[in-house]
């Protein structure tokens, strides 16, 4: 049995729950199902460990993060390799997602160094007259962190390198199908030096030590990242305690005439079908000028029919399989149900267990579940506008804002793309899909609160504290 990490400490459970390989169906690990007590446990830990963390040199912080990064690149294959076991993503998906790892742990190694305040002009006021202050940032305490299976490594990169750079403890919750990952980093954290208190990862399930875990009243701040359906009920177990809340998204790209429809293909495919179409931010809906409509869809149709689906351990494979069968079950529903409605299928359309093929379709109506609703999975639909008035509202038709693209050459519909698709992000000349670690990311709409990115991170994980001087004049 895999048992969970508490306080540096490996410790089971009374039960427990099988890891499955997506690809192969056979159970890699037996793991510990914890509870609310083990919960409790990690916060109570945590509290101690926040208090050494504030304590801790910023100069050592830095290098305590540096190292968990090179721990990290030293047991790269290690880690991509057990990535792609319990995930299904490609082995170079997973040797990209190490990558990224290690390098958002580092890119906290330099922002912890410029994490300050700034002066306060108090005598700007007539009541401030005589007083010098400034504020300062403080650690939150104690974070809970809540992944999904889809990113195991690179969204537990970050929340938790943000937490430990700027002075907090964290208690981290993988997801139940990705938990091994998570266990490999911990201790990795823990041989880079990060105080033993400093740091958990509790295995299990939602209700049983997420809930506790984010009602527990000593925890100070909350990141998850998951379904809309979990979110939306996040606030009431967490209280008045601080959230970030990434919950997913249905992304729109619009193609206009003047766009390269050949960069515009490409770019489609590989924001629509990496990850087997299993990311917040992946393609979902084109939305194609009508005279351009049937050349590009012939131009992603021709390389979607060249992906190559399969063994995800094989050098070749571009598309893996999806995370289970619920999730097989649920993406043949809602293609099925769209087809049924109008939609056309252009390539795929089919289950192929334990994959879903790489599906193109068009003419799916507009109150379909694909165009509704986060289909995470290799389902990308190709729609008609008639003028950019039309694509911006098509765009803007979901509860959903994470991320939008557009492609186009015409400067003037760029940046009204940009001010008035209703995202969080918004991509000229790419796809929805594209990321960078050093960015505020996260969603409007129903698709979340606040922004991750490490040096957004680090600020909504500190408070700003006010220092006056009363009696006190400078210059």
């Amino acid at each position: 049995m895999q048992k969970m990490w508490i306080a540096g400490q490996m410790v089971g459970a009374d039960e427990v729950f099988e890891v499955s390989n997506p690809f192969s169906g056979d159970v890699i690990e037996v793991v510990a199902r914890g509870s609310a007590q083990h919960a409790q446990w990690a916060v109570d830990a945590a509290v101690k460990g926040a208090q050494a963390m504030r304590e801790m040199p910023v100069y050592r912080r830095a290098a305590m993060l540096n190292e968990v990064a090179r721990l990290i690149e030293q047991e790269s294959e290690a880690l991509a390799t057990l990535l792609t076991r319990e995930n299904g993503k490609t082995i170079r998906d997973s040797r990209t997602e190490v990558a990224r790892a290690a390098s958002i742990f580092r890119l906290a190694a330099e922002e912890c160094k410029y994490l300050t305040g700034e002066q306060v002009p108090f005598e700007a006021a007539a009541n401030g007259e005589g007083r010098f202050g400034f504020w300062v940032h403080e650690p939150v305490g104690v974070v809970a962190a809540i992944t999904p299976f889809n990113v195991p490594l690179a969204l537990a990169a970050h929340k938790v390198a943000p937490a430990l750079a700027a002075g907090n403890a964290v208690v981290l919750k993988p997801a139940e199908q990705t938990p091994l990952t998570s266990l490999h980093l911990a201790q990795l954290l823990y041989r880079a030096g990060v105080p033993v208190e400093a740091v958990s990862v509790i295995t299990g399930f939602g209700e049983e030590v997420g809930q506790p875990l984010i009602e527990n009243p000593a925890v100070n701040y909350v990141s998850f990242t998951g379904s809309r359906a979990v979110g939306q009920q996040l606030p009431k177990w967490a209280g008045a305690k601080k959230i970030t809340l990434e919950l997913g998204g249905n992304a729109a790209v619009i193609v206009t005439p003047t766009a390269n429809l050949e960069e515009a293909a490409k770019a489609i495919v590989l924001g629509g079908y990496r990850l087997a179409g299993q990311l917040c931010i992946s393609v979902q809906r084109v939305l194609a000028h009508e005279s351009i409509q049937l050349a590009l869809t012939e131009q992603v149709a021709a390389q979607v029919e060249t992906l190559k689906v399969g063994d995800p351990m094989d050098e070749a494979t571009d598309v893996g399989p999806v995370i289970d069968y619920d999730a097989l079950q649920r993406i043949t529903e809602w293609v099925k149900e769209a087809v049924s409605a109008g939609a056309k299928p252009v390539v795929g359309a089919r289950s192929q267990p334990p994959f879903y093929l790489p599906t193109l379709l068009t003419e799916t109506p507009p109150n379909a579940r694909l165009n509704c609703e986060e289909v995470f999975g290799p389902v990308v639909s190709v729609q008609a506008y008639s003028d950019f008035e039309d694509a911006i509202a098509q765009a803007n038709s979901t509860v959903y804002g994470l991320q939008m693209g557009i492609f186009t050459n015409d400067l003037q519909e760029a940046f009204r793309a940009a001010r008035e698709l209703q995202a969080g992000g918004v991509m000229i000349n790419d796809s929805s899909a594209y990321r960078s670690d050093l960015m505020p990311y996260g969603g409007v709409k129903e698709s979340g609160l606040s922004r991750e990115g490490i040096r957004w991170a680090m600020e909504h994980m500190t408070n700003p504290k006010v220092v006056c001087f009363n009696g006190i004049r400078l210059g």
